[in-house]
């Protein structure tokens, strides 16, 4: 009996094929977002080191502008976003004549900075739920391909009243089906795993550096101060 996969997938029921095909679009999406996940995050890395390189001079001198324009040139960069939040909000409240408590723009500052990480670490998890329910769920596909292949064997058995023989190929093809199940899941699980492991250090490094923004605010607040009393 020839047991090759073009065999086999002739000898499969339209429902079995079913399964099969949806299994293999289940696998391309989730290598489109283990791709398209990975080229977002090194993106967002490498802008964020190449950032912080140029940023450090920039603010040493108090430029806030030149600082914000920075930022700008690096829209992928998930520390650009943060930052950008904190000086923006921060010359805002500066630059408003009804404001005179300068604790006011630090707050503000820092309430931005808090808001715009929650949006981006919501951006850096995009699709991320796909490759769960991906991994997830394919196992239980390939199970019902194999429930799907056991029914077709045993149904083509009855009727032709033979023997194990005669249901060889319908058993290689539920466990075909199985062993495909489990290929699409355990790659879209690793990457899950990987990619909200990345989230999670990415989610650290803009508290860090919003924490650190707040602090050096509270330092030009403190020398301003310091210099219209003297």
């Amino acid at each position: 009996m020839d047991m090759s996969l073009g065999a086999l997938w002739q000898s499969m029921s339209l429902l079995a094929k079913g399964v099969v095909i949806l299994m293999g679009i289940m696998s391309i999406y989730s290598l489109w977002v283990m791709i398209e996940r990975f080229i977002t995050f090194n993106r967002a890395k490498n802008q964020s080191l190449r950032l912080l390189g140029q940023l450090s001079n920039v603010l040493t001198k108090g430029d806030y502008q030149q600082a914000i324009d920075i930022t700008k040139k690096f829209k992928d960069s998930h520390l650009a976003k943060v930052i950008s939040a904190g000086l923006l909000e921060f010359e805002a409240v500066r630059r408003d004549k009804r404001t005179t408590d300068p604790e006011v723009a630090i707050e503000a500052s820092r309430q931005g900075m808090d808001r715009t990480a929650m949006i981006t670490v919501a951006e850096l998890k995009e699709n991320l739920g796909v490759l769960a329910t991906i991994g997830a769920t394919a196992p239980f596909v390939g199970l019902f391909g194999t429930v799907l292949g056991i029914i077709h064997a045993f149904g083509k058995m009855a009727t032709s009243g033979g023997g194990i023989a005669s249901v060889s190929a319908g058993i290689a093809e539920a466990l075909i089906t199985t062993a495909f199940g489990l290929a699409v899941a355990i790659p879209a699980v690793w990457a899950y795993n990987y990619f909200q492991n990345r989230v999670d250090r990415f989610t650290v490094e803009m508290s860090n550096s919003g924490s650190e923004m707040a602090i050096y605010f509270l330092k030009e607040v403190g020398a301003t101060h310091e210099k219209s009393v003297a």
